[in-house]
């Protein structure tokens, strides 16, 4: 008699799915995918927004229903890290997995994991490398990515799984008014967003390129920054900020805009360019981290160096003064994420790496 299903859990760890960021986006997404339901997926969140208080108490609440599941010997735990303080709490994860013989997922999600990992001394980093090397499989995010974490860790076994997101099922709508151009994530140096403004600033004195639009950058930690460059640079007319936005205002902003704009410093897999992408935006980003692995430049969008404003600017003015050049990239954008991002697809590749592991 041959036994029934097994119906253990696959436990999924990571921050709060109310939290914001890339992380929270990509978990909530797989939540609503069959994944979830086919291996009976149990969250633990680990940490969550708030004060330091705050922060500690999710944690130690985590940890106890983290045990308690591990007591159910689960089919595996699939851990979502990132730097610093997310990895030291990962890292915790993983060790108190493998006591209870539990092979362990690890999907690196950081935009400056090689910087914390060369900034650690020795013995930690021979801690962080032993943690990606102990998991059964370590997930990159692209294969820039993926060569950079088998350097810090060569004895871990790397594969790549892109980020992913549901395409809409139109493209987004700029109308017949003015241009609306978006910016979303952390408004701060990293992201490039002031050097959007010097940018913008540039093109603000150039009316025949603007001819009207609109600059919206949405997101949290330099709002009250961000308006006094606004303020400064004499933009207050083409450019205003917004604090940070749910999904449904993010969807929003996206469907009836044209551009989107990310000239970072350093980046993973960023969600909010592939949601932009899978609107059918044009973009316009910095030529960092796996962003290369996703827009094709020239091709289905622009890429600029990071911190060169004139760079940044001519980028723009291009989109900005050639409507043909614009719908092109953005059609082109909308099919790269259909074929290589959408969420259809990518759950599956973690279906099968599931069974793989779990086997």
């Amino acid at each position: 008699m041959s036994a029934g299903p097994d119906v253990r859990p696959v436990v999924c760890v990571s921050t709060s799915l109310a939290t914001r960021g890339g992380i929270s986006s990509y978990v909530r997404m797989l939540r609503g995918t069959e994944l979830w339901d086919r291996w009976h997926v149990e969250h633990v969140a680990t940490h969550r927004d708030g004060t330091k208080k705050d922060k500690v108490v999710q944690f130690g609440r985590g940890l106890v229903r983290l045990a308690g599941l591990l007591r159910g010997r689960p089919r595996l735990v699939h851990v979502h890290m990132s730097a610093r303080g997310s990895f030291v709490r990962k890292a915790l994860v993983v060790r108190l997995a493998r006591a209870r013989r539990v092979p362990v997922v690890v999907h690196v999600h950081g935009s400056e994991f090689d910087t914390f990992a060369a900034g650690l001394p020795r013995p930690l980093r021979a801690v962080l490398r032993r943690t990606l090397e102990q998991a059964a499989v370590v997930v990159a995010l692209g294969r820039t990515w993926a060569d950079r974490l088998s350097a810090i860790a060569p004895g871990a076994r790397v594969v790549v799984v892109p980020n992913a997101v549901r395409v809409p099922d139109a493209p987004a709508d700029p109308g017949d008014g003015p241009l609306r151009v978006v910016f979303l994530g952390e408004i701060g140096d990293r992201k490039g967003a002031f050097t959007l403004l010097e940018a913008w600033a540039k093109l603000a004195a150039e009316p025949e390129v603007l001819a009207g639009a609109q600059l919206v950058l949405a997101g949290d930690r330099g709002v009250d920054r961000a308006e006094k460059a606004i303020a400064v640079h004499g933009i207050g007319g083409s450019a205003a900020v917004r604090s940070w936005l749910g999904p449904d205002e993010v969807a929003e902003l996206l469907a009836g805009s044209g551009i989107f704009v990310l000239p970072s410093r350093s980046e993973g897999q960023p969600m909010a360019l592939l949601e932009a992408m899978a609107h059918g935006l044009c973009p316009v980003a910095g030529a960092v981290g796996g962003i290369p692995e996703m827009v094709e430049d020239g091709r289905s969008g622009l890429l600029v160096p990071p911190d060169d404003v004139d760079a940044l600017a001519a980028a723009l003015r291009r989109v900005l003064t050639d409507p043909a050049l614009r719908a092109g990239l953005g059609a082109a954008a909308r099919e790269r994420v259909r074929a290589e991002f959408d969420l259809d697809v990518v759950w599956r590749r973690i279906d099968e790496l599931y069974r793989e592991v779990a086997r």
